[in-house]
């Protein structure tokens, strides 16, 4: 799916699910990389309620009370808006509730996802969709695109760059925290394309030492 193109930019696909603090880090590294280099990226949703439906039992309460149907609200707005409003306005959606999930610490309640919908530019309306099942499917597929270039293994986020060859390259990260600014964003974009460059290349993994640390 990923590629270079017609202006000479790189296109990179990016999957996400709004709940997860570490995809939504990766995902402001993202935006500073705009910054810095020639990149497109394309949002798509995932869903960790879809990914730990089958093992819900098996999670800690406080995970599957968040992954239970209420971890389906912000990927059914996000894809009801989507669908009725084009694929531009998914990245706008996605910072406006990663921003009151995450940076202010709101949570994913409804009234946090009815906040986001109005800082996003977007009708009141789409609210409705939170718990209704009309595009599920569209949920499923989005999530299996990205969930399948990765395995079953891991979660969010998932990003697909062009390889050395132009065959598409998918990770599941890079994970970091704080999002990266300015030349170290440029940096670690350079590498996640050099890695790419590599035919062979599996992993790179390191324990976590800290949390999320949002700005």
């Amino acid at each position: 799916m990923s590629e270079s193109s017609e202006n000479g930019k790189i296109t990179a696909d990016f999957w996400f699910d709004p709940l997860c603090p570490w995809a939504w880090m990766t995902s402001r590294w993202m935006l500073e990389v705009q910054k810095v280099r020639d990149v497109d990226v394309r949002w798509h949703v995932m869903s960790l309620a879809v990914l730990n439906e089958d093992k819900l039992d098996e999670l800690p309460e406080q995970y599957r009370e968040l992954l239970g149907p209420k971890g389906w609200r912000p990927v059914r707005v996000v894809t009801a808006a989507q669908q009725l409003h084009g694929d531009e306005v998914v990245g706008d959606l996605y910072t406006a509730l990663g921003t009151r999930f995450h940076n202010k610490g709101e949570g994913s309640t409804l009234e946090a996802i009815a906040g986001a919908l109005a800082d996003a530019g977007l009708p009141a309306d789409l609210i409705e969709y939170a718990d209704k099942e009309t595009y599920d499917a569209e949920v499923r597929a989005s999530h299996k695109v990205g969930i399948d270039k990765v395995g079953q293994e891991v979660g969010t986020p998932v990003i697909s760059v062009p390889g050395a060859n132009g065959e598409e390259i998918a990770f599941f990260g890079p994970v970091v925290t704080p999002a990266p600014k300015g030349e170290e964003a440029a940096r670690l974009w350079d590498g996640t394309l050099m890695v790419a460059s590599v035919p062979g290349f599996y992993e790179i993994k390191r324990t976590r030492t800290q949390g999320p640390i949002f700005d």
